[in-house]
């Protein structure tokens, strides 16, 4: 049973890096970086204007990673930063950022659009909620070391 369970998690680790290489893949085609990749598609998540925390949660970089891509993207005028409520900020993508979103980020966003449309409602809910309980129960369990 246990070299069963091994076996599946090597399979799933396996899965895990081949998307990972998949999606380094594309970034590299589609011109970027991967850590302006995954902030400008984090911003994009949030129609183009995105708190600086939220970036740095969900877009799976750490901080500075976060803070350099930041810098760079805005010194190339893709975004600007802005105060809100005092000590907190947002990026906000300006016209250029928006146009060169449109042809990265948003086509990336398609194509995974297009693949989990085609799969049925159950399997796409399956696929969530499975997802879901791993990352949760792997977050608890890295607490614990």
């Amino acid at each position: 049973m246990l070299e069963a369970i091994h076996e599946q998690l090597i399979r799933l680790d396996l899965i895990v890096g081949e998307t990972e290489a998949v999606y380094h893949e594309a970034t590299l085609k589609l011109g970027l970086t991967d850590s302006a990749m995954n902030v400008l598609y984090t911003i994009c998540m949030f129609d183009g204007v995105c708190p600086l925390k939220n970036i740095a949660a969900l877009s799976g970089l750490p901080k500075q990673t976060v803070n350099s891509a930041l810098r760079k993207l805005e010194r190339e005028a893709v975004l600007y930063l802005e105060s809100v409520d005092g000590r907190k900020k947002r990026a906000c993508l300006t016209e250029k950022g928006r146009e060169l979103c449109d042809g990265t980020v948003m086509l990336l966003m398609r194509i995974e659009d297009e693949i989990i449309g085609s799969w049925l409602p159950e399997e796409r809910e399956l696929y969530l909620s499975l997802t879901r309980r791993y990352l949760d129960a792997l977050r608890e369990k890295i607490k614990e070391l």
